[in-house]
């Protein structure tokens, strides 16, 4: 993409209505717009990460067996007041009548309307095990949204829902989804603690908030500080027994405040950290509250009906977004991990209409597209520090920055936004070089 025709509408000047720090830099980076109280526009900048986003959790999701379907954002009441949810979740769910006067409701999250398939077309425990997912927009009436993305009203959320025969079988599903957590965020280049969480209005009794460390989150936790040093993702199959993973992991002290005890805590006050952490995912397992009430039943081994065991299993996307830049950032901009990265090179061109600064810089472009870079090609008008600023600002891990006079020493810039370290060779040396970076 060159920069010329790109719509990346950065602010110089840090918005006075931004109280963190993933709020500012994702307006001032111009990736996000607010319509309304809680509800943004993503511009072409924020909707690639978030689509890249979207994609880690999808191939994660996918690889762990569950399978993707797309369910309505507008869900008809009769089936909450099947589950006894209507009346209980409150004001944060958005009521609306249609044309016809039937009462709807735009989904805040969707075991009911999961559930209601589920009847419908699981019959037998042949059937099963069954997993389905979808990412989809979701709305929660906030009473105070704020932080951006972070605690947003309309937000983009992954959600599955497992079926299984017993509590035995959906545990076994209730690993998978532990391990694919764990993945799917070290992919992100995120350290996502699991910590034991209490199943609030979507109910259980078994629970792991995915929270990663940063010092504006919303909650507190404390932890072992084995964590900072431990591995979150190795070679596991899913068809291995998942349970001495889950094991291992749960066996690392880790809790919210909310579930720290310090009278029963057996870390050593020298080992034991607090800090803030930002939820970014959670699973629960509920068994069959769903199930009974609205008669999601399969005739068992024994021939008689059997209510279904589910649990179900959230990440926030768009949330996300807003966590990997509370966790990943500097005085100067955001710091993306590559995986996560709007683009993962900039070409940055000081001097555009300067012939031989064109004509490397294009090479050099070109070059990068076809070794798969998802690259930007600073082409602009603006002065040489605006454009690094902007290169440093929107968090492009690598920068390839070349003028007329480093050209006449045969030199090119490579710097890595990471590190803040900088490498001075030739042209021809800078895609072997990143090649090894990888």
């Amino acid at each position: 993409m060159r920069l010329s025709q790109y719509f990346m509408p950065v602010l110089k000047e840090n918005p006075k209505e931004a109280q963190i720090v993933s709020h500012r830099l994702m307006l001032r980076a111009g990736m996000i717009q607010q319509s309304s109280a809680g509800i943004y526009s993503w511009l072409p900048l924020g909707l690639k990460v978030l689509e890249k986003i979207e994609q880690i959790v999808r191939e994660e999701q996918n690889a762990s067996g569950a399978l993707e379907i797309k369910m309505p954002t507008i869900q008809p009441a009769e089936l909450w007041q099947e589950s006894g949810r209507y009346d209980d979740y409150g004001l944060e769910m958005l009521r609306i009548t249609d044309r016809h006067e039937r009462d709807m409701l735009y989904g805040p999250t969707n075991e009911e309307q999961v559930s209601d398939i589920a009847r419908t077309h699981i019959r037998s425990y042949k059937s099963l095990p069954v997993n389905l997912y979808h990412i989809q927009w979701k709305f929660r009436d906030e009473v105070r949204p704020r932080f951006g993305v972070m605690r947003g009203r309309e937000f983009l959320m992954k959600d599955a829902y497992s079926f299984d025969i017993s509590r035995d079988d959906a545990k076994i599903a209730y690993n998978k989804m532990f391990v694919s957590y764990l993945k799917t965020f070290a992919r992100m280049g995120l350290t996502a603690i699991p910590m034991e969480a209490d199943t609030g209005p979507i109910g259980g009794d078994m629970s792991h908030e995915f929270i990663i460390l940063a010092e504006t989150g919303e909650s507190g936790v404390f932890f072992d500080k084995k964590w900072l040093d431990t591995d979150m993702v190795a070679d596991i199959s899913y068809q291995d027994d998942l349970q001495p993973v889950v094991d291992k992991f749960t066996s690392i002290y880790a809790k919210t405040d909310e579930k720290h005890e310090a009278d029963s805590c057996d870390v050593p006050p020298s080992d034991l950290l607090e800090k803030r952490g930002i939820e970014v995912g959670h699973i629960f397992y509920f068994g069959t509250k769903y199930s009974e009430p609205m008669g999601a039943t399969v005739q068992g081994k024994d021939g008689k009906p059997q209510p279904l065991h589910m649990g179900s299993y959230g990440i926030g996307v768009s949330r996300l977004v807003g966590g990997i830049i509370e966790a990943s950032h500097d005085d100067k901009g955001i710091i993306w991990p590559e995986e996560v990265a709007p683009f993962t090179l900039a070409i940055v061109n000081l001097k555009p209409g300067h012939e031989e600064a064109d004509k490397v810089s294009e090479a050099l472009y070109q070059e990068a597209l076809s070794h798969g870079y998802d690259v930007l090609l600073d082409d602009s008008a603006d002065s040489p520090g605006a454009k690094m600023a902007t290169m440093d600002l929107i968090g492009v891990p690598w920068q390839v920055i070349l003028g007329p006079r480093s050209l006449d020493k045969g030199e090119v810039e490579v710097k890595c936004r990471k590190t803040g370290e900088s490498v001075l060779m030739s042209p021809d040396s800078v895609a072997s070089y990143l090649q090894a970076q990888k």
